[in-house]
């Protein structure tokens, strides 16, 4: 990866405690950016940003809890109140409820699932857009799921999460596309190693499938190279 292309640009990263999240925004700041660390695990967080500090990168901590009713409010009163733009929005966080069928998903988990997925999304996206409309062709990258656009037996609940996720997405991209130089893209991680991953898959031998390095990378390449709005991608094993 080319070094430090992404200086100057200011990124929030969803959920970057672990997982995805925190390779994507040890990326980022790798590559140059200032990452905005978001998560529930405030002790993770001060870890990820340690190892950026370390790498020679820039970060800033964030705490948030998705599920709580003001939560992104809160985020976007705090960033805005500090920074005037945002470059890059990277909707990592989810949750994913047990799976089973849909005659027996658990109201409570399905509602969190819905709130962190869906609800907190719809919150980022008009939260952030001031900030993101603001800056010189800011981009919005949201990781999604294959079960997300194909109907898989007993992922009803994170499914039907999911398509709601990309529907918002979707939409979101096609309402600024003309006004304004913010472009969105869709991005699966396909199979990846993650503590997500080992919960849906609990036989799964950890080193059979790509690291989460992987896909934070693609993302940070992504958002070097640029993608047209409405860009879609899988991320291909390792």
């Amino acid at each position: 990866m080319p070094d430090r292309k992404l200086e100057d640009r200011t990124a929030l990263v969803t959920g970057s405690s672990k997982g995805i999240g925190a390779a994507t925004a040890l990326a980022l700041a790798k590559a140059g950016a200032h990452v905005i660390l978001t998560g529930r695990d405030v002790r993770a967080l001060e870890k990820v940003e340690d190892r950026i500090h370390d790498e020679g990168g820039t970060a800033s901590i964030a705490p948030l809890d998705l599920t709580e009713a003001d939560g992104v409010s809160r985020l976007t009163s705090a960033i805005s109140g500090r920074w005037s733009t945002l470059d890059y929005l990277v909707i990592s966080a989810a949750y994913l409820p047990t799976l089973t069928s849909v005659s027996q998903i658990d109201p409570k988990q399905f509602g969190t699932a819905l709130t962190t997925n869906v609800l907190a999304t719809q919150a980022l996206l008009a939260g952030f857009d001031p900030l993101l409309k603001r800056a010189d062709a800011a981009r919005i990258v949201g990781l999604t799921s294959s079960v997300g656009s194909e109907a898989r037996a007993y992922w009803g609940a994170y499914g039907a999460s999911k398509a709601a996720f990309e529907m918002l997405l979707d939409c979101h991209a096609q309402e600024i596309e003309k006004i304004s130089d913010v472009r969105v893209a869709i991005l699966d991680p396909g199979a990846t190693r993650t503590d997500m991953r080992a919960k849906a898959y609990p036989g799964e031998d950890p080193a059979t499938v790509k690291s989460p390095d992987v896909v934070g990378e693609r993302i940070a390449q992504l958002l070097i190279e640029d993608f047209p709005n409405r860009y879609r991608e899988r991320v291909e094993d390792a």
